[in-house]
């Protein structure tokens, strides 16, 4: 993959919740859930905000989409700006959400290959933005990442 600024809208609106859950004095990650160009839901991780074991970014923009019929989630896209978790990707699963476009991955690398595993069809950007905020992140607050990731 070649390292790009982001012309997706989509990623692009991922990047400004990971941006808002920063400006909150939280963990810079966001994520949207598109279906057919249409964003049903916003979100970024709210761990630190809202003192929640679960509020990942993409769990965030899963429950600010509301409950969906399941042929929605079979037809939608989940943009996130860094790979997704094992509780994040569980929850990609669950719903069976069949594409999911990744910031980028080189700061973690989450459960890319189980989602693959799975027939989900997995996108990695490698976007600057996203690789300087969570490099930016990371060495300003190592203790909160590594809460966050579970080390």
């Amino acid at each position: 993959m070649t390292s790009q600024s982001s012309t997706d809208p989509n990623l692009q609106a991922a990047i400004e919740e990971a941006e808002l859950g920063a400006r909150e004095g939280g963990i810079p990650i966001g994520s949207v859930l598109v279906h057919r160009g249409e964003i049903l839901g916003r979100g970024h991780n709210r761990r630190v905000q809202n003192g929640s074991v679960v509020l990942h970014g993409e769990m965030d923009a899963l429950e600010n989409a509301g409950r969906q019929p399941a042929s929605v989630y079979r037809d939608s896209v989940l943009y996130t700006t860094l790979s997704p978790c094992p509780m994040c990707t569980g929850a990609i699963l669950l719903y069976g959400i069949p594409k999911v476009v990744i910031g980028e991955n080189r700061t973690f690398l989450g459960e890319e290959e189980v989602l693959r595993s799975r027939g989900v069809e997995v996108e990695v950007v490698q976007d600057e933005a996203c690789i300087r905020m969570m490099e930016q992140f990371i060495a300003d607050r190592p203790e909160l990442w590594n809460e966050d990731i579970g080390e």
